[in-house]
């Protein structure tokens, strides 16, 4: 990209946290920056906290627009949706054709697709851009999800691989695919955050509810796991969560905190489209009817008094329990990330994003939310076998659900005989159940469509569809 002493090679339109924090990363790195946002104060904030002095805040969209050298390169992190179609439209009449438009947000894919089209058309280059990591792994190094224009990928590429977190030396950022690849891969990565978040949700539940642990019992529970082969970004926080006292008391802020999940909406783009899809992601369509059901607070409280019960519990011996729950855990996790592969899997074939898989876990290793140990095996599985039709038929992977199976069997059968609810749990031995098992209950669902809707069905061994008259018809 070209540069002068006096413009600024790259632009940043919204300097809220992740915005402001993306573009101090790049500062970092010796990237001379311009930001953007209506709200004078977080220009200023950003001139602040700026430890080279390389960058400058804007809040008039001509002067920010006048400052960056040519060809400009902007990225947009504002809230998805009509935000960022206004802003577009706000940026164009003061862009030239050749400049560079960066979507940073959680944005639709099919939004990403239109806008992909749209701005071709007229002249300029832009990719969608799936950011993982939060403020920190902005701040530090985040995982990135660049998908659309891949020359304007490869002109901005040494900014994003100087800025990506790294792991063994390589940069958790790479070109994801044409069109709205990026953006559908940080959805699916967001599916998958949904599931383990459900998954630890439901293991607190169970230490809680079902062995009687108190808080500090269930906080060395989780430390110990992530020190293992469990080790990932999302237990790491939650036994920090189980530390933090409220402010000015003795017990934690976490038994303060209302039992009603807040989502963005990104989990139930996941499970919309994955039913489109016919890509089956049990665990994690289960996670997002979970925050849905948490927000009914007044009418679980009545079916509590209606269905009122002894309080659950667990009669087990706690360490063997404990074992069997670290493997149930390890069992349900992998399950989630294979649903969340396959999902991938089968978006490449239907919107022709050739995704390479194992580059994709391997981008997430670092700086990322769903980052984990197990990370490393499903790159080796795609690694060795690009073509590799199902995570769960890699014989690595095999080998680590077989171990697991029994531990996570002995965990679900006692919650739920126990009556302690642990839903993504019993999705994830359900799916695995149903995976493994080479003739479906489905020939008995395809009779009655046939019988109530004439639908037809398919014969083994025969070519064609056929259809039955089930029970005479009525002389009526």
């Amino acid at each position: 990209m070209s540069e002068t002493t006096d413009k600024y090679s790259f632009g940043m339109i919204g300097l809220g946290t992740m915005g402001r924090n993306l573009l101090l990363n790049m500062g970092d790195h010796g990237v001379k920056g311009a930001g953007f946002d209506k709200d004078a104060s977080k220009g200023a904030l950003l001139e602040q906290e700026s430890k080279h002095g390389n960058l400058k805040g804007f809040s008039d969209v001509k002067a920010f627009t006048e400052s960056l050298s040519s060809p400009k390169a902007i990225m947009m992190l504002v809230p998805a949706g009509k935000i960022v179609d206004d802003v577009i439209a706000e940026l164009l009449p003061l862009l030239d054709k050749g400049d560079i438009l960066i979507d940073g947000g959680n944005s639709h894919f099919t939004d990403t697709n239109r806008r992909v089209e749209e701005l071709e058309a007229k002249g300029f280059h832009f990719f969608g851009m799936g950011i993982s990591g939060g403020e920190e792994g902005a701040r530090r190094g985040p995982s990135m999800m660049p998908g659309g224009d891949k020359d304007a990928y490869n002109v901005m590429k040494p900014i994003l691989e100087s800025i990506a977190a790294k792991v063994d030396g390589a940069p958790c950022v790479t070109y994801i695919g044409p069109g709205a690849s990026g953006h559908f891969v940080k959805m699916v990565h967001n599916g998958i955050e949904y599931g383990i978040m459900q998954l630890i949700a439901e293991t607190y539940e169970i230490l809680k509810t079902g062995l009687k642990l108190d808080n500090e019992a269930i906080r060395k529970v989780f430390l110990k796991w992530n020190e293992g082969r469990l080790k990932s970004f999302l237990l790491e926080i939650t036994k920090d969560i189980f530390a933090y006292k409220a402010p000015g008391t003795d017990h934690l802020l976490l038994d303060d905190i209302k039992d009603e999940a807040k989502a963005k909406g990104t989990g139930k783009w996941t499970s919309q489209v994955a039913m489109d899809l016919q890509a089956p992601i049990p665990t994690i369509d289960t996670a997002v009817s979970m925050r849905d059901l948490s927000k009914y607070k007044e009418t679980r409280l009545e079916a509590a008094k209606v269905y009122s019960k002894e309080a659950p519990s667990l009669d087990v011996n706690a360490d063997e329990f404990l074992e069997s729950l670290e493997q149930a855990y390890y069992f349900s996790t992998v399950i989630t990330y294979a649903q969340g592969m396959f999902m991938l899997s089968n978006a490449s074939k239907e919107y022709n994003y050739d995704l390479h898989l194992g580059e994709i876990a391997k981008i997430w290793r670092g700086g990322c939310i769903i980052r984990s140990e197990f990370l490393n095996d499903i790159y080796n599985a795609y690694n060795s076998n690009a073509k590799l039709s199902h995570l769960l038929l890699d014989a690595g992977v095999e080998k680590l659900v077989s171990a697991a199976l029994p531990g996570a069997r002995k965990v679900i059968s006692s919650v739920i005989a126990a009556g302690i609810a642990a839903p993504s749990y019993a999705a994830s031995i359900s799916y695995f159940d149903n995976f493994r098992t080479g003739r479906m209950p489905s020939n008995l669902t395809q009779a009655q469509r046939d019988y109530f809707g004439a639908h037809t069905y398919e014969l083994v061994g025969k070519e064609g569809t056929f259809h039955t008259q089930w029970v005479p018809k009525s002389n009526d």
